[in-house]
């Protein structure tokens, strides 16, 4: 019985899980009070966090009729993310698991979306190759063993993420903040052969699974300039459509060519954009087409949430995974090696 605790963004997230079910799963979002500025104020979301923590926690363990007494271990995002945010997650974290006498797990909020998955489909396919696509990060992998055995990167984003090109390019547009869903939505009214935007590095020759969204970003910005240099607004039904349509080309097919290099018959997709209809829609007809089969969690396990942390957290636990010392930290830019993620304060690891 594991709560996981999820705090690296803008989500304060608790949920509960027990054998690989779900017992529990609870998010507060302070999305709202970022919206007016644009983008995620990290310091807004750290207080957001430290106001919702006992709250979260407590409607998880009532929604699954359980007292704390009950757990076997706390799992907490320990990075990557906002500093501050990860900070009240794990010292939430950590006041729980010394008062209920379990262990701490400290980890990666990556591989959180990775478990994801798992409760909605069951065990990771080994291997299988995972899409993790979201608002700062894009990432293709191949998992094997998700919580003994490293995760082996196929190719990584060298500049935007695709969730931040539909936040960007929606603020050109005029669209509201978040991005992605008023992509999505204005997109369902559009054309998407009405733009030609670029596919990035999809040319013979490119890193073919390496990703870059940033010149996509300034095509759009560079559509609706010149529109509005002769005096006219663009659509942005049009704008939207074309802008989702290249993205979630460059993704499945990237994501595709990386199964059938690695001759695996598995793709999982997930991540906030992974909640995006056209991304959905055309991984399932390429997949089909390949004969590859598709897992997508549910769109409220898309985005950030503690019942991906507790899921990785149940999977370290049954795997004999050592738990995270006393003096665990976080660390915001951790790059994803393992699902475990115990990083130390630096002068106590030994490091200047």
């Amino acid at each position: 019985m594991v709560l996981g605790i999820e705090s690296s963004c803008d989500e304060t997230g608790a949920g509960i899980v027990q054998d690989g079910k779900l017992l529990a799963h609870v998010v507060a979002s302070s999305m709202d009070e970022h919206a007016r500025f644009g983008g995620v104020v990290p310091e807004i979301a750290a207080r957001a966090h430290l106001h919702a923590f006992i709250p979260v926690v407590r409607q998880a363990l009532d929604r699954a009729g359980l007292r704390a007494s009950r757990l076997d271990a706390v799992s907490v995002t320990t990075g990557p993310g906002l500093s501050g945010a990860l900070q009240v997650g794990l010292a939430g974290a950590k006041s729980l698991a010394y008062a209920a006498g379990v262990p701490l797990y400290g980890v990666h909020h990556l591989a959180g979306h990775v478990a994801a998955d798992t409760l909605e489909h069951g065990p990771l396919p080994e291997p299988c190759v995972v899409l993790i696509v979201s608002g700062g990060h894009t990432s293709l992998l191949l998992v094997r063993d998700l919580a003994r055995e490293p995760i082996l990167h196929l190719g990584d984003t060298l500049d935007d993420a695709a969730g931040e090109c539909f936040d960007k390019v929606a603020r050109i547009l005029g669209l509201p903040y978040p991005g992605g869903p008023a992509i999505d939505r204005a997109a369902r009214e559009g054309n998407p052969r009405a733009v030609d935007f670029p596919r990035p590095l999809s040319r013979p020759g490119d890193a073919p699974y390496a990703f870059s969204f940033s010149g996509l970003k300034t095509a759009a910005a560079r559509w609706v300039e010149q529109h509005r240099l002769r005096g006219e607004e663009p659509s942005v039904a049009d704008g939207a459509a074309a802008l989702q349509e290249a993205v979630a080309d460059v993704l499945t097919r990237k994501a595709l060519a990386a199964c059938r290099a690695h001759e695996v018959r598995t793709l999982i997709v997930v991540g906030g954009v992974a909640a995006n209809s056209r991304v959905r829609g055309l991984a399932e007809q390429r997949c089909a087409a390949a004969g590859i089969e598709l897992r997508v969690p549910p769109m409220t396990l898309c985005t950030d949430n503690g019942a991906m942390i507790a899921a990785v957290g149940e999977l370290l636990v049954r795997s004999g995974a050592e738990p995270a010392p006393l003096n665990v930290s976080i660390d915001p830019s951790a790059p994803l090696e393992y699902a475990s993620l115990t990083p130390l304060p630096a002068r106590l690891a030994g490091v200047a």
